[in-house]
This record gives structure tokens, sequence and C-alpha cells, in this order.
């Protein structure tokens, strides 16, 4: 609100060499604005309303405010007894009195002689400021407003008549699309950019347009200006003003017993009413009018006290209407863009002017500048901005910074990157004022310098400190928004802080004392953990960008391995260890599923040293007590027999303990001497899962289609073959041995806690999955005759069909539109859970009896499988390389030579059926083709025999062959003619 006491125009002296481009009034002082961003006051200062840091009562010439030289402002706004003023650097600050928080510098808070600053506004860039009686106002240039100060009457829109003494935002105005405040004594009223009027406060003289004179606390919309797009509004002491410049007309209502609304009658007006007088908003609605000369073309409406005024033009020589709605640049808070960029490296390069090179600073390192630079326009989408919603177009932002990266821009880049380092980024609050100065987390990582690893220690890293601080309900926006963003800006984001691992961990040794080592790596950690929960939820990446490749050779994995491990016994660790050593292990997802089988490899090592080691204590101890008959072995030994193995193998498991379970496996065949030095164990495992897995005991159903196993839902064998199965596969990975299991992926997901979804489906029984992803995406409504489906699944048992509820009375309800997605859950819920309850539990409590604990938590389920039954990154060069010869052969023998010549010129399906015959698995270890180190010797066979390969030991007997037509036909058949131990 400004108040208005004119009784004869003077010059004011004291700013003659001003040029002044805004004044202000209160209720008995006033402030002007120049063009050089100065501000000056006089009048009545005993309220510290003059800002001069001294209070005086009268000042009776203008003073310039020296509490804010160092700032530019833009724009001033009076209250009855207190001032506002906006810098160019989104700075805002308040002084005089503050009887009603109306400063908003918090609570009790007394009156302010001199300019503060309201910080719990930082890094909103503000559009507008404005003062009513003893209240105050906030616009952001997204639409957001925030209110303080006096609330007697409901003049904050904040559903109550409680004074506040910080900025609250008025969220039932969120999403009007505010472009306009204007504020009286104890009224306030608000305009859209749609040309909409809402106002609020106090309404006894009816200046709230509401037909009535009541007050308001809530934001209400003026009905009587619905129909007409309003375009300028302003509020004197108890009334209000709209210009509609379609018609050319001015509105007014409120208090007129002074004549101020210019009706012609000095009684107060509830509803809009025209203003009298010949008013146009340009020369356009006057055309063809003989009257045309009598017309006014109203340029700006304002109000003051109980004044009203309307700057016109004459019809010969006028200029259009303004529109509040159309922001002007230069009274907002300064935008970084290419035209400023541009002005502000010629500053920089000519150095003329201090003065202007500290306001580049200022601005350069403003949160709220930043914040306001990047709008996403497009259909006013930044008014949308939200917890959801960031409302800005980073595609602008990396054009930006890319023009920022021309070497005619270095001074300004170097200002920069120092106003980055120096202020911005280690300003950062923890708790944002709004949603608004959180896009600056969002900008940043765009800047290019935030890529190179010089940067890092100074940029990259605090900002991920920034963030780790962020109080709860920001921490989620700023997840929220990540989950919104292209795929591309998620990657280079991830790559970003991944590439600030390895740097630290490249450098550990030499870059930071241990303490700073620790922090930094920490955050770097900790940020990717975050981005990492939120791909979890929304897929931006697959899980494996999360990777660090580097790590394996940058840290021993098997000691970081073992503190995270002691740290998970809730051991203590000398600290001297732990600052020196990052428990990488507690972010599992940096770790490819090679680093992770390490881990896990370890975690079996450790297990059986502490087996072994209590076997021995024990039998020390059995030595002592004279009592050697109930020693134990250090190993757990199963003896059986081929002609046998199932029966041998579950009274063999049956006798130990779980303790057992946990020392190296030794597998002795009965009647054969071979030493277990790891062949006869693997033979062990295959011979018993081929028998155990073979679908004629009805204990798993085999899908022809996907060639996978799983488990049957009706079964007749006792639930301990099922545990016998889980306990082998467990013994098989604890034991480092590759098994070939054809269970989908869904097995694994379940030992893993992760729900099988309708993908698993389309998996195992393709057919199946493809009906129901039909269904999902029926678009028409005749679901229900065109399925014709109950919530009930049909299954063939032994030959006989049944229909099975998927719910309680499925068969009563049909399938529908609105609940197909039900109706699928149920069925993939039926078929990976409901139906084979029983035998998987008994398979996980015997798999998770070896295998359990926390390190199986480190896998992702693809990994899980990939360790126990191999994988398909077939490198067939590298089998080469890796192979051993014996005997008479080399890797130059004519023989050996023509092998590879014929087997790399077999296709895929003949190379893997070769991988098949020689190791029993088609895949290969999750090490990669190296580590399979297949054997190559040679016979005294003749050119008649056919290679023999030896499963258990990779080992291919060769004869020597006289031909690679005969080397490659021989192959061929022994190849096509083994029966293996798989399913196919």
């Amino acid at each position: 609100m400004e108040v208005f006491f004119c009784f004869f125009l003077e010059l004011i002296g004291a700013l003659a060499g001003q040029h002044i481009v805004h004044v202000a009034c209160g209720e008995s002082h006033s402030v002007a604005l120049s063009d050089q961003g100065q501000v000056f006051s006089w009048g009545a200062g005993s309220d510290g309303q003059l800002g001069l840091t001294t209070i005086e009562d009268a000042v009776t010439v203008p003073r310039l405010i020296k509490k804010l030289n160092q700032q530019t402002i833009l724009q001033i706004s009076c209250g009855n007894w207190h001032c506002l003023a906006l810098a160019a650097d989104g700075q805002f600050f308040t002084w005089g009195q503050n009887s009603y928080g109306q400063l908003g510098l918090g609570k009790e808070c007394p009156s302010q002689a001199s300019p503060q600053r309201v910080k719990s506004l930082d890094g909103i860039p503000l559009a507008q400021v404005a003062a009513g009686g003893a209240h105050s106002f906030a616009l952001s240039l997204s639409g957001a407003v925030f209110g303080w100060g006096k609330n007697s009457s409901g003049q904050l829109g904040l559903s109550d008549e409680r004074d506040r003494e910080s900025p609250c935002h008025v969220k039932l105005l969120r999403s009007q699309k505010v472009v306009y405040i204007s504020c009286g004594e104890e009224h306030t009223a608000v305009l859209t950019k749609s040309g909409g009027v809402f106002t609020f406060g106090a309404g006894s003289c009816g200046q709230l347009g509401h037909d009535s004179m009541n007050d308001e606390v809530n934001p209400r919309r003026v009905l009587e200006l619905m129909g007409s797009e309003v375009s300028q509004i302003a509020c004197g002491r108890h009334h209000t003003l709209a210009f509609v410049p379609s018609s050319g007309m001015i509105y007014a209502f409120g208090c007129g017993t002074r004549g101020q609304l210019g009706t012609g009658h000095t009684c107060n007006v509830k509803c809009p009413s025209p203003v009298k007088g010949h008013w146009a908003a340009h020369n356009g609605q006057l055309s063809g009018k003989p009257d045309a000369c009598k017309y006014h073309i109203v340029k700006h409406i304002f109000s003051g006290g109980d004044q009203t005024f309307v700057l016109c033009s004459k019809y010969e020589n006028s200029l259009p209407a303004d529109d509040f709605r159309t922001i002007n640049e230069t009274r907002y808070t300064c935008l970084i863009n290419d035209e400023t960029i541009d002005v502000w490296r010629q500053k920089l390069l000519e150095k003329n002017s201090s003065n202007s090179v500290n306001n580049v600073v200022q601005i350069l390192s403003s949160a709220a500048c930043w914040n306001g630079s990047f709008l996403e326009k497009k259909i006013d989408e930044h008014f949308k901005t939200s917890p959801k919603i960031p409302g800005i177009d980073l595609n602008s932002t990396r054009v930006l910074f890319e023009k920022l990266m021309n070497s005619q821009h270095s001074v300004l880049l170097d200002q920069i990157l120092k106003s980055f380092e120096s202020f911005l980024i280690p300003q950062l609050s923890s708790s944002p004022p709004d949603v608004e100065a959180m896009r600056i987390y969002l900008i940043l990582p765009e800047f290019p310098p935030f890529q190179d690893s010089k940067y890092y220690i100074t940029l990259t890293l605090p900002l991920a400190m920034a963030i780790l601080r962020l109080d709860t309900n920001p921490s989620k926006v700023l997840d929220n928004w990540w989950s919104q963003v292209c795929p591309r800006y998620f990657l280079r984001l991830v790559d970003l802080y991944k590439g600030a691992v390895v740097y630290l961990l490249s450098g550990r040794k030499t870059l930071l004392i241990p303490v700073l080592f620790s922090s930094y790596i920490t955050a770097a950690l900790r940020l990717l953990e975050k981005l990492h929960k939120v791909n979890q939820k929304v897929k931006h990446i697959e899980y494996d960008k999360f990777y660090i490749p580097e790590i394996s050779s940058l840290v021993d994995i098997q000691e970081d391995y073992l503190m995270w491990f002691l740290h998970q016994a809730g051991m203590k660790v000398r600290p001297s260890i732990m600052q020196d050593a990052v428990t990488l292990c507690s972010y599992p997802f940096i770790f490819d599923a090679q680093a992770k089988t390490k881990m896990l490899q370890t975690d079996a090592e450790l297990q059986m040293q502490v087996a072994i080691n209590g076997a021995n204590l024990q039998n020390v101890f059995m030595l002592l007590t004279l009592e050697p008959l109930l020693a134990r072995s250090p190993f757990l030994v199963l003896h059986v027999r081929r002609s046998n193995l199932v029966g041998d193998a579950l009274r063999e498991l049956s006798i130990h303990s779980d303790i057992d379970l946990k020392k190296p496996l030794k597998v002795i065949f009965d009647g054969e001497e071979a030493v277990d030095a790891g062949g006869v164990t693997k033979e062990f495992f295959l011979l018993l899962l081929k028998e155990l897995l073979n679908p004629i005991y009805g204990m798993f159903t085999y899908y022809p289609e996907s060639n996978l196993l799983w488990f049957s839902d009706t079964c007749f064998v006792e639930h301990n073959w099922f545990h016998l199965i889980g306990i082998i596969c467990g013994l098989a990975i604890y034991n480092f041995t590759v098994v070939d299991l054809h269970f989908p992926l869904a097995l694994y997901k379940k030992l893993l806690n992760v729900k099988p979804c309708l993908e698993d489906l389309k998996e195992l029984s393709p057919t199946e999955g493809r009906s129901l992803q039909q269904l999902l995406d029926y678009p028409g409504e005749d679901i229900e005759e065109t399925f014709c489906l109950n919530f009930t699944i049909c299954r063939e048992s032994y030959g006989v069909t049944e229909h099975k509820n998927l719910i309680e009375d499925g068969d009563k309800i049909q399938v529908q539109k609105d609940n197909r997605e039900k109706f699928v859950e149920a069925y993939v819920n039926y078929i990976f859970n409901c139906s084979v309850h029983e035998w998987y539990t008994a398979f996980s409590t015997g798999f998770l009896k070896v295998c359990g604990g926390k390190v199986l938590e480190l896998f992702q389920p693809t990994e899980l499988r990939a360790m126990i039954v191999g994988n398909s990154n077939y490198n067939w060069e590298e089998l080469e390389e890796s192979a051993v010869y014996k005997g008479d052969y080399t890797a130059t023998h004519p023989t050996v030579r023509m092998f590879w010549e014929t087997f790399h010129a077999f296709p895929l399906e003949k190379k893997k059926k070769f991988l098949l015959f020689l190791t029993g698995s088609d895949r290969i270890p999750i090490y990669g083709m190296s580590s399979l180190r297949i054997v190559i010797q040679s016979t005294t066979n003749g050119e008649q025999y056919l290679p023999v390969a030896h499963t258990c030991y990779n080992l291919l007997d060769l004869p020597k062959y006289s031909s690679k037509e005969i080397l490659s036909a021989r192959l061929v058949q022994a190849i096509d003619h083994y029966e293996g131990f798989s399913l196919a």
C-alpha cells in the first residue's frame, strides 16, 4: 500500500542529480529508487522506516540508504511504517516497524533501523515484493505467493487470522499462475496470468468486491470480473481498482467516502463498478468514433490511501496500456542468459568499475538468479512447479553452459567457477524455503567443469555434500525430480559421481589426508546410493550402469569385504584402520557380478576357516581328554555310490550339522580312489542335480517353449527332497562350482526377496505371458465378451485338468477392464508363490542354510543367477588364449591349429554345444572365458576315434588327425552324440 498526500508540486532538490525510476510512500515517509539501483528516503523515521541506521523523528531531505549501497536495488515498496527492497541478485531486504512480524525476520525480532536480509526466502527467484499496511508479500517468477505480518482480517490468505513473523507459502494460490500482487491497509488483491482477480482480507467497506462486507481468510475470485480479462489492479487503503483492456473500462469497489472510487458518489461499493470517464486501452478502440478526442488512453492505474490516479495519454500521441501480467525483466531477480553473459564478459574485460564487477559476482553467486534463469515456458509449464515438477528447461541450461565453455568467455568462466566454489555451493541451505529454490541442484551438474576431475574436490563433491545435507522433505523433492528427468541426464549424473569415486580411490595415498578422503568418498558413494534408490523405482537406466569396473583394480576386495563383515558382525575395528579404508561393500550396487562373486567366495572362505578352526579346536580338546574317536573332520566329507546317488546324498547330508555344511566339501565315490581336487566335486554336483531335476519325478514342471523348469504345483515326494536340492545348490556356490540349473530369474528374485512379475512369466512360459500382456493392452471396453475370463487358472496334473481360484470366489468374478491388472497380478502370484509355497520354502531353507546371510543381499537377481549357472558373455578368442596343452601339444601344433580353425568356424549354437560337451554347461563362469582354462591333451588313439571330454576337469582328449576335414567330422560327431547333463 502506498499513501499519497499532495498539496502542490515542487522539485526535490536533493534528488536533482538522480534519475528516479520509482517512488513509494508510507503513512508518513517516502522512498525513491534511482536507475543505478540506489535507494533514498525521507520523512518520519521514529520506527526505523527510513533505513538510515539512526532513528530520527523526521528527515526533511532525502538521504541515501548506505546499507544498500553494495546492492543494485530493483524494486521498493512501503507499508505504513515499514519498507521492502528487492536486489538484482535476488536478495530481499526489509526495515522499519516489526510489531506484527511484517519484516519477515522471525520471532521476537524488534523493529529495524537499517535494511535486513530476509534469509528465509533465499534461493527463490522473486518477481515482485509488495507491502500493505502492516503485512508484506513476495511473489516468485513461477507464481508462488508468500505472505507475512499482520493477519487480523485474513489479509495473508492463509485460512486463519493469526499473524506471521516469517514468510508463509499461500498454497491456495499455487496453481493460479499469479503474476502481480497489490496490498491495501488490511486487504490484498492478486492478478493471474489469465486475467483473473482474487481478493482476501478485510471486506468491511466492500473492498474485496464479493457483494458483501465480510472478511475473507482465503483467496476468493472476484466473480463480477470473471467474464473480463483484467490487466492491471491497484489497492488503496480500503478500495480496489481493476482495468479491463478489452473494453477500456476501469472498475472500482470498496470505500468511496472521499470519492476515491470515481463513480460519482461517496458511498461504499461492494461489487466492481465502472469509474466514470472516457477510457480506452489503445487507439484501435477509438477508430471511427467521432468523439475520439474526448477519450483518455489509459497507461497505468495506481492508488494510495484514499486516492486514485490514472496515468493517461491523449489520442494523438498515445502509448498502449501497461499490462501487469507481462513482467518487466528489469524489475525482478536478474537472469543469466545469452544477453547478460555477453554484457558481463565485456564488463569483466574492461574492469573499469569495481562496482560493476562486484554486481556480476553477486549475481553469479546467487542461487535465486540461477533458479529463475531456465524456466520451462512452453505452455507455462514452470507455473506448475511442485514437489514433482521442477518447471525447468534443462536443455536451455546445457546450451548456455556450452556457450560459456567457449574461449571468448574464459574470464567470465573463471569468475563463475570462483563464485560457485566460494559462495554459491557453501551457502546452499539444508532447508530450502520452497521447491523453486531447489532447481539449482538440477542446474549445477550440467556445468561441464563438474565433469572435470580438476574440480571434483572444489565443486563436484561439495555439491554432493550439500545434497546429502538436505532435510527429509526437500531430499524427497529432489528424488521426485530425478525420477522425472530424461535418462541421459540421469546417466550423466551417475557417471559424474562414479568418476569421482575412481578419482578418489586412484589418488587416496597422495591426494588427501585420511579424514578428508573418508568424508569425500563417503559423500560420492552416498549420493550414488541415493540415485540408485531412485532408479530402482523408475528404471531410468539398467542397474549395471552403476557398476564401477575399476574398483577391482583399485581396492583389495577381500580386505574391504573383511572390514564390512566385521562391521556387520558388530565387532569393533581400530579407528585408524576404518579411517584409511571406507567399506565399499556397504554400497554393493557399484560392484559388478565378478566383484560380488569374489566377496561371496571371501565370505565362504571366512566361514570355512571358522568351521575348520572350530573342528580343530574340538579335536585338540578330544585328544587332551583321551577321546580321539570323537574327533571331527575339518571337511564336509560325503561318501556316495554312483548306483544310489540321491539316496546316499540324502543320508549323508542329514547326519551333518549346519556348521558342518560350512566346511570345505570333499566327495568320495564308493570304490574309487580319485583324490577330490575339484573335479570329483563338480562331477558329483552335475550327476546329482541331473537326477534330482529330472521332470519324470514330478518335482518340477518342464516348459519346452523356454527349456526351463519350475516347481510343480502338485507333487508327491517328501519335502526333504526339495530341501536337499536347496542345500546342493547352496553347496555348489559355496564351493565355487558352476552348475547347470534351468530355472527362470524368478527363483533368484524370490531368494533375494524380490517379487516376481509378468516379465518373469514371459520368460518361463512365453505364450502365457504374452496372452496376459494382450489382456492388459486391449483397448476395447468389451473385455468380458472378448476374453471370457474369470479369476481362475486352469492347471493340468497327471492328465487331469483342474480350475483353481486365484482369489476367494474367483470363479464367480469376471475379468473386466477395471480389474484386469488385479487378475494378472493374481495369476503371476499363483504361478510363482501360492501354488509352490511348500516346495519353494523347503528349497530356500536348504539353500539359505548354506548360502544365506548378509553377503547374499549384495546381489541383484541376475547377478546371483550368473554366479550360480554362469552367463552367456562369450569371448571365443579368450577361450583359445587361456587354453592349456598337455602331452605333445602346444599352441602351434598342427592338430591344435586345425582344431581352433575348425572351432572358430562353427556357428554360435555349435560352439555352445561344444562347451556343454566339454564342461557340462553351455554357459561360462562369472569370471569369464579365461576362468574355464580348458585343457587339450594328445592321445595315442588313431584318427578313427572321436575326441573324448572329461567334463569334470574341462579336459579334451584330442587324437592327432591328419586333416581338418577329418578333425571337423569327428568333433561334430562327438558333440552331437553327447547326452550331457542338461535338459536339452
